[in-house]
């Protein structure tokens, strides 16, 4: 089932935040001022029990201005102060052409995984499989860390798999690129014309031990909270991540109809899932 960039960005925040917390008491702060995907700990999980009450990301009107601006200055989309991402360009055949071999390449390329089983033995790793999800990502931290450097079409860091009886059904892939990436890199990667990248920002963890609320109207921390600056997070006696994880782009190899293959919320497609 297709999620949307702004669901994936809300839906993310309960689980993801309270493990990175955990992780970050075990073996202290891996961050420091930024995460890389190899610390990514986070998944889709809307459909969680208990996590009904789940709201979009704060409104834009909470980014600080100069945030804002600098946004704008880049050309890229700032979205609830938490998310970037890409302007779409101009349309050309040439990339629609370059997005037609990076599906064939990559469809080709996990056709084996419709068997999870077979993912898992090539190193894609299920993220919480003992928790219901309405989609599961299983990533490849191998090559998480190619792929920062280095692009293959079919080699996507992370499988998108939605459970079904007896196990697991394949629908998406993920690709990422380096969080220091411009949008040319990114476009020489995946076109901007066709696809819609997307970098989760502005990060306020909570104070080791603090009950907080991490989703809904009055959730503070997080990726779908309030606080969108350090001096606030500062204020609430938070930990402050400006950037974490790394680029990302979700393609759906599967669909039959092409408005859908690199469809998100914002260039929507006919969104439908």
């Amino acid at each position: 089932m297709i999620k949307p960039i702004r669901a994936l960005a809300a839906a993310m925040i309960a689980l993801g935040c309270l493990a990175l917390a955990q992780d970050n008491a075990r073996a202290g702060d891996p961050c420091s001022d930024s995460c890389s995907l190899a610390q990514h700990r986070m998944v889709a999980m809307n459909d969680m029990p208990g996590m009904s009450g789940m709201s979009s990301p704060a409104p834009i009107s909470t980014m600080p201005a100069g945030a804002a601006m600098q946004a704008m200055d880049d050309g890229r989309m700032s979205h609830g102060g938490h998310m970037l991402m890409t302007a779409r360009r101009p349309a050309t055949a040439a990339d629609q052409q370059r997005a037609d071999q990076i599906l064939a390449a990559l469809r080709a390329a996990i056709a084996p995984y419709k068997d999870y089983r077979v993912a898992e033995a090539a190193g894609y790793a299920p993220f919480h499989a003992e928790i219901r999800q309405p989609m599961y990502h299983f990533t490849n931290w191998a090559n998480a860390a190619l792929n920062v450097f280095s692009f293959d079409p079919a080699r996507p860091t992370s499988l998108m798999y939605k459970p079904v009886p007896g196990g697991y059904q394949l629908i998406g892939a993920m690709y990422t690129a380096a969080e220091k990436s411009d949008d040319d890199q990114l476009n020489a990667r995946v076109p901007l014309s066709v696809a819609t990248w997307h970098l989760h920002t502005n990060l306020c963890m909570p104070p080791a031990g603090a009950r907080v609320t991490w989703v809904g109207p009055t959730a503070q921390f997080g990726l779908a909270g309030s606080i969108v600056t350090a001096q606030a997070c500062t204020a609430a006696g938070g930990t402050f991540k400006p950037v974490i994880y790394n680029w990302m782009v979700h393609v759906w190899p599967f669909e039959t109809d092409p408005s859908k293959v690199w469809a998100t919320e914002e260039n929507p497609g006919a969104m439908g899932h």
